[in-house]
């Protein structure tokens, strides 16, 4: 089973995370840029996060024979703060990096009028930048979070398939279809979706634009997730080409829209045993 996590924070994840998604098939991913977990109090930290990322983060991977994308946004929650909005400025320079595959969080967290100029506002980056976009469906009021964000990517210069709508659950995934757009769904233990729901939408509406993710971060979560939904699939009676469609080739196909994947270099760099250098820096 090949997988590819479209949406995985491996900033806050160690290098046995690293190992354990290998050995489970985990041969490429994307780390999305997002909240910390504590407010920013400049810009700054934003420029040497998105440093880290483009530097620091796919050297890490590498070791480990995972390929890293990442995608470079101001996230919603943080387009709330005055502080922090200038980084805006400064997105342009990043968004021509190679491996910047992606727009992205961008979208929704209370629904602000600061959150819509700065969706607004990043919608038309990826459009300049021909990037598609990841979006961060609010994890309130989520039906009308979506409806929010379809309608401002209609009234946006970037196509509906260059969009990718994440976060989605059961109350979602109809009008996620209808809007044209990728759908995501990330699979996290306690909340989000689990294994069992996400083969049951998968069972209602089929595996067309469908992309599963772990989401992992700092919180409760599980980077093997993808995998288990793989298995889950199986268990529930799809094919191996389903999982393999489900799992790599539809994240290949829409984070493929970049033109910047670059997934020949998925082999291993280097044994796990020979990996103190990684091991003597944490």
């Amino acid at each position: 089973m090949r997988i590819f996590d479209p949406h995985i924070h491996m900033t806050s994840r160690t290098t046995d995370d690293y190992e354990a998604m290998y050995d489970a098939g985990v041969r490429a991913l994307v780390e999305p840029s997002f909240w910390l977990g504590q407010p920013r109090t400049s810009p700054q930290s934003f420029v040497d996060y998105f440093d880290a990322l483009l530097g620091w983060e796919p050297y890490r991977a590498a070791q480990y024979g995972i390929a890293h994308h990442c995608t470079i946004a101001l996230n919603p929650k943080e387009a709330n703060d005055p502080r922090c909005t200038p980084i805006l400025d400064e997105l342009p320079r990043y968004l021509v990096k190679d491996s910047v595959v992606a727009v992205g969080e961008i979208g929704y967290d209370s629904m602000t009028p600061a959150e819509d100029a700065a969706l607004a506002a990043q919608l038309q980056l990826a459009a300049d930048h021909g990037l598609p976009v990841l979006v961060h469906t609010p994890h309130r009021d989520k039906l009308a979070g979506l409806h929010r964000t379809v309608d401002a990517v209609r009234e946006s210069a970037l196509a509906p398939h260059m969009v990718l709508l994440d976060h989605l659950n059961e109350t979602t995934v109809r009008p996620a279809l209808d809007s044209g757009c990728w759908l995501g769904f990330s699979v996290y233990p306690d909340t989000k979706m689990d294994e069992e729901r996400m083969v049951a939408i998968l069972t209602t509406y089929g595996t067309e634009r469908m992309l599963v993710n772990s989401a992992a971060d700092w919180g409760k979560s599980d980077p093997l997730k993808t995998r288990k939904v793989g298995e889950a699939m199986l268990a529930a009676g799809f094919s191996a080409d389903d999982v393999d469609q489900v799992l790599w080739r539809n994240p290949v196909a829409f984070y493929g829209l970049s033109g910047r994947l670059a997934l020949d270099a998925t082999a291993p760099t280097a044994t796990h045993e020979g990996n103190s250098i990684l091991r003597g820096g944490e």
